[in-house]
């Protein structure tokens, strides 16, 4: 693997976009210790360690790479972007005109990432208009306010700031989409967690459960066998392709297979259902009244109710992104205008029956495999109470999204014929 790599920087083009993702994550990375004008720093200092432990604000902190304990620049991360897509993907379902949008190709899908982005900065602008409220209404140690001054001007000043970060993390995120490698939001996401390996690391390493200390390496090296073991895991549907004649031209006969994987939704409804999740609880906080808090308190992260959410939440977003992804009706329709036919079942309607038929099958087992490996660790941390950095969430939205990107690495390398890193 390791003289793969090699040989993957040994390519210009390649090397150029690897060195392009890495220099846009540092970029990401160094927005994460700027504070945002009109905040006292040393009071934000004060509460960093209250905003990293189990609640709702440590959750949010983790995908934020601990920027909203600091209040920087980029303390909204890419979470409203993640929220506008689901409002716009959920939309699609429901209005007409967003469905007819998504099936013109390319200049439909422009649009609809337009209103995306449109979206996004309301959701931003109202998301850091809260925070400003929610972080002045903490009291630090030192008893000195968060916000400076809460004037008009310097609240503006404070929701202009996070709302442009928020723009510009989405703006690098399209970039590395671009003209990178890999998909630059999931990316984003990833970096954002993989920020917190060292505190993890040094967390675990303090732990006084020395029985924990020793099993955890353990548990997470199966977690990770167990998500690389499904992800990688598809149902090869055989095809047959029969002779035609185009023009003057006979064309040959052919089998093949259209593969059906068992997770064909990826780690996106694992993020779609901890930004609905942590919905809930941040405007409990933000409302600041006992029931509301108490509220809050009863859909942390490290609650029983929250696991049981996101279990649902994600579920219910597996089945909905994956009939987006996948159509059977257009697949049966590409096939039958291609001369190619599944074995055994008709053209047409009966082969989009067999193949909606087949990837519900394939789906059930790979929503509860997504749900199972969210929920077990951190009900086992919960139990054993290890206090790990990480949960199940993070460490498949990690294991996911570095499996992608290798694979679309793997396929750049195979197309200029150099060994990969799949044998």
């Amino acid at each position: 693997m390791l003289a793969t790599v090699a040989k993957a920087f040994s390519v210009p083009e390649i090397r150029r976009k690897l060195l392009f993702v890495a220099g846009i994550l540092a970029l990401y990375r160094l927005g994460a210790y700027i504070p945002v004008p009109g905040v006292n720093v040393d009071a934000i200092n004060s509460l960093e360690d209250s905003l990293t432990g189990s609640d709702i604000l440590g959750f949010l902190n983790l995908f934020s790479g601990g920027s909203l304990s600091r209040l920087s620049l980029f303390a909204l991360g890419i979470m409203p972007y993640i929220t506008a897509s689901i409002i716009l993907q959920l939309m699609t379902v429901v209005l007409p005109s967003l469905e007819r949008l998504q099936k013109e190709g390319e200049v439909g899908q422009q649009k609809i990432t337009q209103y995306t982005r449109y979206l996004t900065v309301g959701l931003a602008a109202m998301q850091s208009f809260a925070y400003v409220f929610l972080f002045n209404s903490l009291a630090p140690a030192g008893g000195e306010s968060v916000i400076k001054s809460l004037t008009a001007p310097n609240i503006f000043l404070i929701v202009i700031c996070l709302t442009s970060a928020t723009v510009l993390l989405m703006w690098m995120g399209e970039l590395i989409t671009q003209r990178g490698i890999g998909n630059g939001i999931s990316l984003l996401i990833m970096a954002s967690i993989v920020s917190g390996v060292l505190p993890g690391i040094q967390s675990w390493w303090n732990n006084p459960d020395q029985v924990f200390v020793v099993l955890l390496p353990f548990i997470i090296l199966g977690v990770i066998v167990a998500i690389v073991f499904v992800q990688e895991g598809q149902r090869r549907i055989p095809v047959q392709y029969a002779k035609r004649v185009v023009g003057r031209k006979m064309t040959s006969g052919g089998s093949t297979y259209l593969p059906l994987r068992v997770n064909m939704a990826g780690v996106i409804p694992v993020i779609f259902a901890a930004s609905i999740m942590a919905l809930p609880p941040t405007i409990g906080q933000l409302i600041n009244t006992p029931a509301a808090l108490d509220f809050a308190a009863f859909l942390a992260p490290d609650q029983w109710a929250y696991v049981v959410g996101e279990v649902f939440f994600i579920i219910i977003f597996t089945y909905f992104y994956t009939a987006v992804t996948f159509n059977p009706v257009d697949q049966a329709d590409n096939l039958k205008k291609y001369g190619g036919f599944i074995p055994g079942v008709r053209p047409g309607r009966p082969t989009a029956e067999y193949l909606d038929r087949v990837l519900s099958r394939l789906t059930f087992p790979g929503a509860l495999y997504l749900g199972a490996v969210a929920a077990f660790p951190t009900i086992l941390f919960n139990q054993v109470g290890g206090g790990f950095f990480f949960g199940g969430t993070s460490i498949l939205i990690v294991v996911g999204v570095a499996l992608d990107t290798v694979k679309q690495l793997e396929a750049q390398l195979m197309m200029r014929n150099y060994e990969g890193f799949l044998r």
